[in-house]
């Protein structure tokens, strides 16, 4: 690899020089892309000609990766190239213009909030450090809840519509579920003193293993002081029975993503307990199954968070 070229300026300090190549590989994007993009918007090298190649210097770089923010965002191209070339918006790193409809690349996302459209955008683009960033800046600002339903949600539905359609972007479909899932990890603040005396367990249904919803569950009632644990996917019926006589749990949330996962026979096979144990039943499996006493089924994370809290506090 060619490293890049020094510029001497009279100040006694040096900026590299990047190839076109180089540019092109730290902004993940064709090299055809930033020519189309010099050409059509004069996002291209500023007098930096070194031989009888044009080079990029840091200025450069920092416009080329305003307009990629803003396209990530929702922008269109020309709106992304304005927002890039004014020297504000390049000093303040100011709000980035969205497109005030339509969907991630690829997505159909109709009515979903620019913030979704830009972290399907990302997440098509198979940008992880961009669809991270969206996510921790949401949940910053909104919160779990929030960043779940209007961001998180509309995103996955359209990805996995996407698939049904045309089969394609399993890749966008992993990509982005590892970068929810630790997002939501790193927003789960430890509980040492929890409000509840008992812990409450969140487990997939046996064989269920869609079990990235319980992640936004876990960290909005730990964000609440409520303690949880988390034991995972596909947890097999002994291994639940097992957990349930071990932790005496104050309350169980069992997840069924698909309907032939969602089986009372699970509900009425739990060991009973000296203390009582409230049990709720969440996700689309369950929404058309029997559910049977004392289960509660939960609809919402929102609804689920609120009952969890109310059971155990």
């Amino acid at each position: 690899m060619t490293p890049p070229e020094i510029r001497s300026s009279g100040s006694h300090t040096s900026e590299p020089l990047l190839s076109v190549a180089a540019v092109a590989r730290r902004l993940g994007v064709a090299p055809a892309t930033l020519r189309t993009w010099d050409r059509r918007y004069g996002l291209g090298p500023s007098d930096h000609t070194i031989g009888r190649h044009r080079k990029y210097g840091p200025r450069d770089v920092a416009r080329l990766e305003l307009m990629q923010r803003a396209l990530l965002r929702g922008a269109s191209s020309a709106e992304a190239a304005r927002f890039a070339l004014d020297s504000k918006s390049s000093m303040t790193h100011g709000e980035v213009p969205v497109a005030p409809s339509g969907g991630g690349r690829g997505l159909k996302m109709p009515g979903a909030s620019r913030l979704a459209r830009g972290l399907g955008r990302a997440a098509v683009a198979m940008d992880s450090i961009a669809v991270q960033g969206m996510l921790a800046d949401s949940l910053a600002s909104d919160g779990v809840i929030a960043t779940w339903d209007e961001v998180v949600r509309p995103v996955l539905t359209a990805v996995a519509a996407r698939w049904q359609l045309s089969g394609a972007g399993v890749e966008v479909e992993h990509l982005l579920n590892e970068c929810v899932l630790a997002a939501f990890v790193r927003a789960t603040p430890l509980v040492t003193l929890g409000r509840n005396h008992r812990p409450v367990l969140l487990a997939c249904m046996p064989e269920e293993r869609h079990n990235l919803p319980l992640y936004p569950l876990a960290a909005e009632l730990a964000c609440r002081g409520v303690v949880v644990r988390q034991l995972g996917a596909a947890l097999p019926m002994d291994a639940l029975a097992a957990a349930v006589r071990r932790t005496a749990p104050s309350a169980v949330v069992l997840w069924a993503q698909l309907p032939r996962y969602a089986d009372p026979g699970v509900i009425s096979a739990l060991p009973r307990t000296r203390q009582q144990v409230r049990l709720f039943v969440g996700g689309p499996g369950w929404r058309r199954g029997v559910v049977t006493t004392p289960a509660e089924r939960v609809e919402d994370l929102a609804a689920a968070v609120d009952a969890v809290e109310a059971a155990v506090t």
